[in-house]
């Protein structure tokens, strides 16, 4: 449980820094929409899809790396000398 709460967290500090780096005034507003209500919507919705795409590679990621640990210990050149005998 405490897994998930931490890739949660860190995948909502990514998407954070996602949404502040496309935030109109890094471009001095060259791209405000004529409706601020439709921006509003706009930032709400990318920020809880980057959360969920952060997460789902966070997840994917920590089992790509179970697998690679899981075929190291099964194979016998991962083993010490005096045991593979």
């Amino acid at each position: 449980m405490a897994q998930r709460i931490i890739d949660l967290v860190l995948s909502a500090l990514a998407a954070l820094v996602s949404v502040l780096l496309s935030w109109p005034y890094w471009r001095d507003f060259e791209y405000w929409p004529e409706s601020h209500g439709m921006w509003r919507l706009y930032i709400v919705a990318g920020f809880v899809l980057a959360v969920y795409v952060f997460y789902a590679f966070l997840r994917s990621v920590r089992t790509l790396f179970l697998h690679d640990a899981q075929a190291r210990a099964a194979t016998p050149e991962s083993l010490p000398q005096e045991k593979r005998s």
